[in-house]
Parts: C-alpha cells; structure tokens; sequence
C-alpha cells in the first residue's frame, strides 16, 4: 500500500486576517462546548451536569426537518432486513427519540431509472456493506481528545486527524444508523470534536488537521472536502434523527453552508477553491481540486438554503467536468486530481503544483471522481452526471477487460498506467460509475465482488473509507437529505 499525499498548504504568518464569514458559527461552537463540558483542542472542561438544560443555539428549539426531492419516504422501501443486522428492519422507525428515521437496509433513497446494482440476493449486499462497516468501525474510530468526543483515525495520512476523515465519519454513521445502534453517539461524538476546533481564518469551518494531542497544525486553516461532507452530514443527521435532541443539526448544517460559500467557493468561478486560506491575488486562488466536485452536495445544499447560489455551483461544476473530459481525455473521461487556470483556461495542473509529479494525472484525489459524480447521476438522474460517468465507466471497462486487478492506482488522462501497484481506493470508485452503465452488469458484479472480498488493515484508511462509502451507495442504500 501507498502511503496517500495530503494536500499541502503555504503557511500563514502569525498575522494573517480571520474571516468574519458566518458570524454565527463561532457562537455556536461555543455553546456546544459549553453545553458539553468541551475544551477547545482537545483540553478538558468541567462537565456540564447531565441534568441541566441547554440553552445555547446548538441545543434550541425544533427546527424543520430538512426534505429532499429524490429520497422517498423515510423508512420506506422494498427490503424487510437484514440477517444479523441489528435494526435494519425496513420498517416504520418506532417513536424512541434516537430512533433512525431512514434505517440502513430500508433502501429508502430513489435511485434513478436504469441504474444497475450488485447480481444477487439483496439481504447479501445488506450483510457485507454492514461487515466492512464494523471492521471499519474498530479500525478507525476512536473515542477521545475530550468528553463525549470521537474521532476518525487516518494513520496513512500526515496528521493522525484530518478533517476529511471526519467528514466521511459523519456521513458515514449518520447513513448506518439502524444498523448501528451507537451510530447516534458517534455521530454527535464527531461533531463535538469539530466543533471544537474551528478553522482559524473562518470560524464556520474545521480546521484540517489535527496532530496526536489533538492540536490543530498547519496554520489551523480549511480544507473544502472536509467541510463539505461535514455540513452534508449534518443535513443527513437531521433527516435521520430531527433537531430537536441536544444538537439543531440543521441549524448547523445551514451555519456550516453558509461559511462554506464564503470561505470555501470561488465568488468569480463558482468552483471550490482548496480551502480557506486562498485569496484572491495568490497563486492557488484558480486552481481548484477534482475530488472537492461533488454535485449532489451542492444539489442538497440548494435544497436546504433555497439559496439558488448553489444551483450556479452546480452548474459551474458541470461544465467544469464536460469540458475537461472533452479537451484532455476524450478517450478515457479520467480528471485531473488539480485544474489550474480556472478564471480564464482551465487545464490540468503542472508537474507538483500542491502535492506531487502527478498533480495533472489522474491520482489520489481524482481517484474519487467516479463515486462522487456517479453517486450524483444515481441519485439526481441528471443527464451531465451520467454522461461524465458512463463515458469513464465504458472506457474503464474496455481497458481493463473486466477485471478489476488491472485498475492499477493511477493513469495518466491518456489512460496509460503510473503505477503497478493496486489500491481498493482506485477500483471502488468505478463501481458507482458503473451503476450508470447500460452495458456495465458483469462489470459491476467484478467490482463489487472484489470490494466485498477486500480486506484492509489499520494502516489503509483512505482506501477503506471510500470503498465502504462506494458500497453504500452501490447496495442501494444511499439516500440523499
């Protein structure tokens, strides 16, 4: 296994300004810690008495429950559960307040008309999404750094904490809720170690990484993918459990939005920037990271917002993808992992731009562009995300006759392979695109049965995560909020 390259950001000096976006948000991460007992950085306060009540705005009144137009009803679906799966029933959730609305194995979510899933018996996709799940679970989830806070450990990234993993945590339990009885817990858990450590520059957002005490490194600056996940976890949160317990998470979802609008999207270009320590005037403030595109979080922020910003983010992202397809791998449909140049002639990245030689490659961050658009073109229908997938789906299918040993990890756009190395993190993806391939069946059987066989250690965090992520969605239990 490849140790997987973090982005890199310039340093900061001591004096650079803090932004005022979404004044609220550091109100709120206040009042959590306070409501918690929560120390900032991984310190420690007094507890809070469990008997008192909160009275901050992260722990106020009901607020409406998000909807969404292409989920169905909560607790619905075709499926009546799952052998040896606690909870997944498919059934009408019972009134205990931590009760999932949407419990895993109700296939609750609409997925598109045409799209493929897994030959065989549905019960069976449900038990080992559920498997690698609880072998995810005891690898990477740690309790710590603080009362009633957890944590997801990524050992092979720079930072034992990175603000990634704690986006997919989020998402991740919130969408396994039923099938894990403490998924809840874990959740909330997660959300007061983000909260506990803003972003230095916008308060709104998560600083990215975090070293072994718990501390925020590197400036304490934002990464866009982190905060992403995290406000769309916040929103599945919401749909799954309400905002009327300790947490509005949708009062924070809204906050966390808003900051990521301000912090994290380009006001000319409308794409994501790398994060909230570019400004206009530097050398990073066109360029924009491939793996950051994900069109169905701006479709569920628009939602959310009724902001139709997003729907020009979305947009933006779209033509983004279409043309770079056409343009530099008309043959393979592969991104670059960075485009450069993106106020007047988007490109791909140069040689070492962020990271390394293979910046302008399809790599370690491009890697995830299957899932994320294709987890898109499932679940919303639309026609440019099916195109952008199926367009990767069938050359990937033709070049690697079928099997999926011969992915590798890494292609240039030209398709040639950059590594003979293989990697469950490059192979999963394909598996969502594939759900959006007419002629994919016996390709995505290839490629499920693979990420059900996987194995991984407790060094393989990346690839484990997006291949648990990948499975979600291709069992039929993504939905969206």
């Amino acid at each position: 296994m490849r140790t997987r390259q973090f982005l890199h950001r310039p340093r900061r000096h001591r004096g650079a300004p803090v932004r005022a976006a979404a004044p609220l948000a550091a109100a709120l991460a206040a009042a959590v810690l306070a409501v918690t007992g929560c120390a900032a950085d991984g310190g420690t306060a007094r507890r809070a008495d469990p008997g008192s009540a909160a009275t901050g705005p992260a722990a106020r009144t009901p607020a409406p429950s998000g909807t969404g137009g292409t989920t169905g009803t909560p607790g619905s679906g075709g499926a009546t559960g799952t052998p040896g799966v606690d909870g997944a029933t498919g059934t009408p959730a019972p009134a205990a307040p931590d009760a999932p609305r949407v419990p895993f194995g109700g296939h609750a979510g609409r997925y598109a008309a045409g799209t493929l899933r897994p030959s065989g018996d549905q019960a069976a996709l449900d038990a080992k999404v559920v498997e690698h799940y609880r072998r995810w679970k005891a690898a990477f989830v740690r309790r710590g750094c603080g009362h009633d806070r957890y944590q997801i450990l990524s050992p092979d990234a720079d930072h034992p904490y990175v603000a990634e993993a704690q986006g997919y945590g989020m998402v991740v339990t919130a969408t396994m809720a039923g099938a894990d009885p403490d998924a809840k817990k874990i959740f909330d858990g997660l959300l007061r170690y983000v909260l506990a450590h803003p972003s230095s520059i916008t308060p709104g957002l998560l600083a990215a990484e975090q070293d072994a005490s718990c501390k925020s490194v590197n400036g304490g600056d934002s990464a866009t993918d982190g905060d992403l996940d995290v406000a769309y976890g916040l929103l599945l949160a919401d749909r799954q459990w309400g905002s009327s317990g300790a947490f509005d998470y949708r009062g924070l979802a809204l906050d966390r939005i808003r900051a990521i609008r301000e912090g994290e999207i380009n006001p000319v270009t409308r794409l994501t920037k790398l994060g909230d320590w570019t400004d206009r005037g530097d050398e990073y403030y066109w360029v924009s990271r491939s793996s950051d595109w994900m069109i169905g979080h701006f479709r569920a922020f628009r939602r959310a917002t009724g902001d139709p910003f997003w729907d020009a983010v979305t947009d933006a992202h779209q033509d983004l993808i279409a043309a770079q397809q056409a343009r530099y791998a008309p043959g393979t449909g592969l991104l670059a992992d960075f485009v450069v140049g993106t106020r007047t002639a988007p490109k791909p990245a140069p040689r070492e731009v962020l990271e390394d030689p293979h910046d302008g490659a399809y790599w370690w961050n491009a890697c995830r562009t299957p899932w994320r658009i294709g987890d898109d073109a499932v679940t919303s229908g639309d026609a440019r995300s099916l195109a952008a997938v199926r367009r990767m789906s069938a050359w990937i299918r033709k070049e690697t006759g079928g099997d999926p040993g011969r992915i590798g990890a890494g292609r240039t756009l030209a398709g040639r392979r950059i590594s003979g190395d293989t990697e469950l993190a490059f192979s999963a993806p394909f598996a969502v695109a594939a759900m959006a391939d007419p002629g994919g069946q016996a390709w995505l059987d290839a490629l499920w049965d693979e990420m059900a066989a996987a194995a991984f250690t407790r060094r393989d965090y990346f690839s484990a995560s997006v291949a648990l992520q990948a499975m979600i969605t291709v069992s039929g239990n993504r939905w969206t909020p």
